[in-house]
């Protein structure tokens, strides 16, 4: 985070700070249930989308070109979308603790965002083929649905295990009904199988067209996050099957959602930081140089 331009890095820290000011405020709403703090939460919610856009632009600026490729853009791009369909859903969802677990999970995205924060690269020429867009805006949407997924997952096992105890007065008024839950884990868990499919096809589609990528078949298929992410796809799909056969116990989805949850985190985040990747699209110091003239 502290390599980033200062401009990028203020405003930043201020996403960070905000964002947490929000999951704060999301756990005073747990106790106090006040109309008050959730119209501030959501307040702050929109500020942070707000000065996450202005990163982007300042990115966009300085490479001249739609800052979509890097890890670090492609992370803020999930964290607005994931932002608004907070912002969305909750005038709908009037419930203290669907907005302090989106509060929590949209800070913990702002926090990985910028462990992989760098200054801006020029793209990679094939970054802006209609393949290389199509699949940057699939996987990310497909993030968010999964995020939105796995926050109602977390509600539904709360939910469900203060409702075995009895202990009603925890989820009243607090939580959506338990029917509400099940049916957003698997819209989200559905949204993310479908956009998922369709960026693992317009990645193969990248991959067989832009042969300046330097990949071979085995390179790709080799790749820590394309392997992690292709078994999400699995796990999404055979989930998909069992619960339109067998119908799946929900209570067994959820738990299933927070382990495909755990891997798109570690493919997008833990194979940069821990393994390396060879899914970069920023250009190498050559191609930026003549990119340049």
């Amino acid at each position: 985070m502290f390599d980033l331009p200062l401009p990028e890095m203020a405003v930043f820290i201020l996403v960070v700070v905000i964002c947490f000011a929000a999951a704060v405020i999301g756990v005073l709403q747990l106790l106090s249930q006040g109309e008050k703090l959730r119209r501030s939460l959501l307040a702050l919610v929109s500020l942070a989308v707000t000065l996450e856009t202005v990163i982007l632009i300042f990115r966009a600026i300085a490479i001249k070109a739609v800052p979509l490729t890097g890890l670090f853009e492609s992370m803020i791009v999930l964290t607005i979308v994931f932002g608004l369909t907070h912002l969305f859903l909750s005038i709908a969802i009037h419930r203290v603790w669907f907005s302090s677990v989106m509060a929590w999970v949209m800070l913990l995205l702002v926090l990985m965002a910028g462990i992989v924060a760098e200054p801006a690269s020029q793209a990679h020429a094939a970054a802006s083929t209609p393949w290389a867009i199509a699949h940057a805006v699939a996987m990310i949407l497909g993030g968010a649905s999964a995020m939105l997924a796995t926050a109602s997952a977390v509600l539904y096992l709360f939910a469900e295990r203060k409702l075995k105890q009895k202990n009603l007065l925890h989820v009243l008024g607090k939580v959506p009904n338990i029917e509400k839950l099940e049916r957003m884990n698997l819209f989200g868990l559905k949204s993310c199988f479908v956009l998922m499919t369709f960026g693992l096809a317009s990645g193969i589609g990248l991959a067989a067209t832009s042969a300046s990528l330097n990949m071979t078949a085995i390179d790709w298929l080799t790749d820590a996050k394309i392997v992690l992410i292709a078994i999400v796809w699995l796990l999404l799909g055979t989930i998909m099957v069992l619960w339109k056969t067998v119908k799946l116990k929900k209570k067994t989805i959820a738990h299933v959602t927070l382990v495909a949850f755990a891997l798109i985190l570690f493919a997008v985040v833990g194979t940069s930081v821990f393994c390396g990747t060879g899914h970069d699209f920023a250009a190498s110091d050559v191609e930026a140089a003549e990119q340049a003239k």
